[in-house]
């Protein structure tokens, strides 16, 4: 039995210069890296997760085998590409490109099929596609390499709820499924909406995940997030955000804590994090607001 290479040694065989990483984000059971290639002819071998590829920079022409005949296509900005786990592939490029790698693990997409398919999985295989002009697949995986380019601004919820929707579409579109069938979830109650409210309140200070707000509702990731963009209007991470965003306003106006440590006791990142987002969704800074409803610095 061969062994699966995590997505952090694919480096040793595909050389590349990063421009971007998840290494140290924390993220859940997802992570991604962006590369900018040279023309390569390389032997890659069986990866530990499904990897999709979004081509971002410059038009080749590629060539990919896997089983079977192989597969050539030219592939520019916008297009996608597929990749089952755990298959050896060797790879041909003849100009330079910029690529965004996301990788999901075996446990997530699993999770995900049986949680909002409502079925039990036997296992799953992605289909080998070389490109794929899909607009959805590529714009939620240019905006988690924003997330991960720009410090984190959504945080781990923002990326655990993209990266669902992203499972989701790889089932319904990309995947061969062998499952059983499951009971369907109950839906979203008065107290669970109550229970979710009480917990973002109390762990304001900390980083919230899409699977600990739908544990403490008992349901299933995928099912929690339609469920609670129904009832709110708006995704988890976008509402954590506003509950932040008050939060650090009632502490700005009542308090004299100084700005850092109202942005630690309000669950940013830091001080200009808190700053960033003020500015983006009030047009004011944390200073400027205190200012002008206390009158104080």
């Amino acid at each position: 039995m061969f062994d699966l290479i995590p997505p952090e040694r694919l480096s040793t065989w595909v050389p590349g210069e990063v421009l971007v990483t998840s290494d140290r984000m924390g993220w859940n059971d997802v992570s991604l890296c962006s590369y900018r290639y040279e023309p390569l002819d390389v032997e890659v071998p069986a990866l530990r997760d499904f990897t999709i590829v979004a081509f971002t920079k410059g038009t080749t022409q590629i060539e990919r085998h896997v089983e079977g005949p192989s597969k050539h296509e030219t592939v520019g900005p916008g297009d996608v590409a597929v990749m089952t786990r755990g298959a050896m592939s060797h790879w041909h490029w003849d100009a330079p490109i910029d690529v965004v790698h996301l990788y999901l693990k075996h446990q997530m997409l699993s999770k995900v099929c049986a949680d909002v398919l409502d079925r039990d999985i036997a296992d799953i295989h992605l289909k080998d596609v070389l490109r794929a002009d899909d607009i959805m697949l590529n714009r939620s995986i240019v905006s988690i390499n924003e997330e991960a380019t720009n410090e984190n601004l959504g945080g781990r919820l923002y990326v655990d709820s993209v990266s669902t929707q992203i499972c989701v579409h790889l089932l319904r579109n990309y995947a061969n499924v062998c499952y059983r069938s499951r009971d369907v979830s109950s839906g979203l109650s008065p107290a669970q909406v109550r229970q979710v409210e009480a917990y973002v309140e109390a762990n304001l200070d900390t980083q919230l995940s899409l699977e600990e707000l739908a544990t403490i509702t008992r349901t299933s990731t995928s099912y929690f997030l339609r469920q609670f963009k129904l009832r709110f209007g708006m995704p988890p991470h976008m509402y954590v955000m506003q509950r932040r965003i008050n939060h650090a306003q009632h502490l700005l106006t009542k308090t004299a804590l100084p700005i850092k440590a109202i942005a630690c006791k309000s669950g940013f990142s830091d001080q200009s994090h808190m700053t960033r987002l003020f500015q983006r969704l009030l047009n004011t800074t944390p200073s400027a607001y205190r200012r002008a409803v206390t009158g104080n610095v």
